[in-house]
């Protein structure tokens, strides 16, 4: 287990065997996993695009009302939200009638197109509009096919580790993001059209990538078991297990798949796709399913922590940072908190503490971090942050105000970054999946797009100090949810959380780990430890 070292491992880990930690399995996801920097580097680009004078000049930004001022750059920064809404319900459709492979490949092309219409612009903002919603529509996809696709091939042990991942890589786009736009603050000048642009290709090369990247990576037994290529499945999963097809491994992990596949089938035979919406929403413990998947986006979005990736600039101007080049450093400061917590979360904590624990401790650093920041600006004011005119003991309030930004940073990381695209791959029956997670993210991305649109007027109408305790209120509410409503799924194989959905639904959350205990899986009749079930 060299590739898995330096990780702590829990029981499910120890259990897995060696074989299943191979290159391809860790190539194919990091393929996928990766796909998050498409939204960190709009969230970390958009952000400062928006806040250099070249843009400003060009598009012109400064003219009309503040309210009118607000509307046209809620409308710039919100319009890849706006696109996402309907690329993540596309999903459901590609993925099922395509496959997460060409899925990938599809997303890559509208992507890329999207950027090149944004840069090609020449002071035209319906044509920044158009591009930006474009790259949504493929932005929107990823959040729906790399969970599903890592969930789709990953040992259960460390499905966690794998699909976070994919949270991870957001913050390694914002990181990327932050530092473009800095250096083109710094070295390129406010008049020069390129200030902007130049940031901008770093989509543009991403979403090359990707798409060459997309025809080095097998699709996934499950999907081809959907299919009916049974001898596809076999072959596809030996090569992520780096087995021959005729290892009793290989044949009990495919057994358990097609095991659940036929069950499924027997249920919904001859079902149409409207049917399943119909299952999905009146059958018990789909709606449970649901609840979980669309509250995780309500209470997450809310509360606050995308807001300041994307206004960062403005929210280090807010708490005392002066002079662009200065706000802009910081917010690179911010990618690398979180960049660096995502990653250290995703490899230590998820599959070694659990779900529930790492919501707790993250959650639980959020609100801390945004009472902190509300009761600064409240009590300070911000006419004399403003002014810069601060007593000594203020401007060390500041100073921790920043140090908040980073706190909360990495409680974002730890908690709802992480179980918002992990809950997908945990809870979805195989036929629901596509539609599942398809309807979640389309609900993240509607509470995104309204929170990226709301937030400049929420700054005009609540000032800051409300911004913030509006978030913290929602950070702890959301405290509330996890400790009533959320199970721990740590461990548990795909097809093993059926059981658990099965129960009352008071129980679910606060009992379920007890009344069903974690499935101990196939183990090998040979003597071997533990099974590959995905």
């Amino acid at each position: 287990m060299g590739m898995l070292s330096c990780i702590p491992k829990s029981r499910q880990i120890r259990d897995t065997p060696d074989e299943a930690f191979n290159w391809k399995l860790f190539w194919s996801a990091a393929v996928f996993g990766l796909l998050g920097a498409s939204r960190g580097l709009d969230e970390g680009l958009v952000g400062g695009m928006v806040s250099l004078e070249s843009f400003k000049n060009e598009f012109r930004l400064e003219d009309g009302s503040s309210s009118e001022q607000a509307n046209k750059l809620s409308n710039i920064t919100s319009m890849v939200q706006l696109g996402s809404i309907v690329g993540a319900f596309l999903a459901f459709v590609l993925c099922d009638k395509l496959g997460r492979v060409r899925t990938l490949q599809t997303l890559s092309v509208l992507w890329l197109i999207g950027f090149i219409i944004v840069v090609v612009s020449d002071g035209n903002v319906n044509q920044v509009l158009a591009g930006r919603f474009i790259a949504g529509l493929g932005i929107g996809m990823t959040t729906v096919v790399s969970p599903m696709y890592i969930a789709e091939i990953a040992p259960k042990s460390i499905r966690g580790m794998l699909t976070n991942m994919f949270a991870g890589s957001v913050y390694l786009g914002a990181t990327i993001a932050f530092f473009s736009n800095w250096r083109a603050s710094v070295n390129l000048p406010d008049e020069s059209r390129w200030q902007w642009r130049a940031p901008q290709f770093a989509h543009i090369g991403f979403a090359s990538l990707f798409l060459l990247l997309s025809f080095t990576v097998p699709e996934t037994p499950r999907y081809h078991m959907i299919k009916g290529r049974h001898e596809n499945a076999e072959i596809a999963l030996a090569k992520l297990r780096m087995l021959d097809t005729s290892n009793h491994r290989i044949q009990a992990e495919i057994a358990g798949i097609r095991s659940q596949l036929d069950r499924e089938q027997e249920s919904t035979h001859g079902v149409s796709r409207w049917r399943k919406v119909r299952e999905l929403l009146f059958v018990p413990a789909n709606r449970y399913r649901l609840m979980l998947g669309f509250m995780s986006q309500l209470l997450g979005q809310w509360s606050g922590a995308n807001s300041i990736t994307i206004y960062a600039t403005e929210f280090f101007g807010v708490l005392g940072k002066s002079g662009q080049s200065e706000k802009l450093f910081a917010s690179c400061i911010l990618g690398v908190v979180k960049l660096a917590s995502a990653y250290l979360c995703a490899f230590f904590l998820i599959d070694f503490l659990g779900r529930r624990r790492s919501l707790y401790m993250g959650i639980t650093l959020q609100t801390i971090s945004l009472v902190y920041i509300a009761i600064f600006l409240g009590v300070v004011g911000a006419e004399s942050l403003d002014s810069g005119e601060l007593s000594g003991p203020q401007r060390r309030g500041a100073v921790g105000s920043i140090a908040m930004i980073y706190l909360s940073g990495i409680g974002w990381t730890m908690g709802w970054n992480s179980f918002q695209y992990l809950v997908n791959a945990d809870i979805w029956q195989l036929r629901l999946r596509a539609l599942g997670s398809s309807l979640v993210m389309c609900l993240h991305f509607v509470n995104q797009f309204g929170n990226t649109k709301a937030v400049p007027d929420m700054l005009l109408v609540m000032q800051s100090y409300g911004f913030f305790a509006f978030s913290a209120v929602v950070s702890f509410a959301g405290l509330l949810w996890v400790w009533f409503f959320v199970p721990e799924l740590r461990g548990r194989s795909l097809e093993s959380t059926d059981e658990l959905f099965s129960l009352p639904w008071y129980k679910i959350g606060r009992y379920g780990h007890r009344i069903v205990p974690e499935n101990e899986g196939i183990r090998d009749i040979e003597g071997g430890k533990g099974d590959l079930r995905i």
